[in-house]
């Protein structure tokens, strides 16, 4: 056990014997001002896993909470490459400036965000990154939003295979095929928008594992990640729901309840962007304009 998260920290083994707390603390649409305080909650709570991204404008408040906390040798930290910032010696440069702005001299987990296939770059960027783990900037490095066609392509190209895919993952939208495949070749699933649409936490199957078991839907669903073998990230800036979505260990759903939640799967209930299409930069003006970064309340 990695004893920088201390005791009752559940974790996976991910890449090179690299262990993640298995619930993590998601910061996306946690706009830069309440981020710090979002984060310094989290890490009260025990939360020992933040994610971030360059797109989230917020790893500075990140690594404010964490220096403000003295956590930082305690939490795993991820953050992510911005589209904008695809290419071997652009990656380099993208990936100092989020050390810097972390406050951290090595970073856990190092993401390529999106695929963004149509700058057709991936490749090279994957190659940074692999540098990155070698050079021990970065303990585990891996991609976010990658289809198989991707994962297949990196692959063969690099001969280095992802330690982790992060995908959009929820009851309605946990896309099997590229789970088994991930599963198939080592890769672990970081499991984003974890509880996805509010018909996901109303379905009928979690609404009955929630009665048996006395708990609430969103933990049910949790659970049923967990018991997937995924990493989840969900997010919330109320510290009671932050508490909740970490208290999974005192139940265990069934086999029964795990399939009939397996069953609500749909392929067209996505609730985020397309891999084989999105390329947007992900900068300042890029964030704001989309909705996806407010800068002031």
């Amino acid at each position: 056990m990695d004893k920088r998260f201390g005791a009752g920290v559940p974790t996976k083994v991910i890449g090179n014997d690299v262990e993640v707390p298995l619930v993590g603390f998601g910061t996306f649409k946690i706009w830069p001002y309440e981020a710090q305080q979002a984060v310094e909650d989290a890490l009260a709570l025990g939360y020992r896993h933040i994610d971030t991204a360059q797109a989230y404008l917020n790893e500075a408040q990140v690594g404010a909470a964490l220096a403000a906390t003295s956590k930082a040798d305690e939490t795993f930290v991820t953050t992510k490459l911005r589209n904008g910032d695809h290419g071997y010696e652009a990656t380099l440069r993208s990936f100092e400036e989020s050390c810097r702005a972390l406050g951290l001299d090595v970073i856990d987990l190092f993401l390529i965000h999106w695929p963004t296939p149509t700058l057709d770059n991936y490749v090279d960027t994957w190659r940074a990154f692999v540098h990155l783990r070698e050079q021990g900037y970065v303990r585990a490095i891996g991609v976010s939003n990658f289809l198989i066609e991707h994962l297949d392509r990196i692959a063969a190209e690099t001969g280095v295979v992802p330690d982790v895919n992060q995908i959009e993952s929820h009851p309605r939208f946990w896309q099997p095929e590229l789970e088994a495949y991930c599963k198939e070749h080592g890769i672990a699933v970081e499991a984003y928008s974890p509880l996805g649409h509010g018909s996901d936490i109303s379905s009928a199957p979690v609404e009955a594992a929630a009665t048996v078991h006395g708990v609430s839907a969103a933990q049910v669903v949790l659970r049923w990640h967990m018991q997937k073998g995924h990493v989840v990230l969900p997010k919330s800036t109320h510290p009671e729901r932050m508490r909740q979505n970490m208290d999974l260990d005192g139940f265990e759903l069934s086999d029964s309840e795990m399939a009939a939640i397996d069953s609500l799967d749909d392929p067209t209930a996505t609730v985020s962007l397309d891999p084989h299409t999105f390329c947007a930069s992900q900068t300042l003006e890029d964030m704001v304009a989309r909705g996806s970064v407010k800068l002031e309340p």
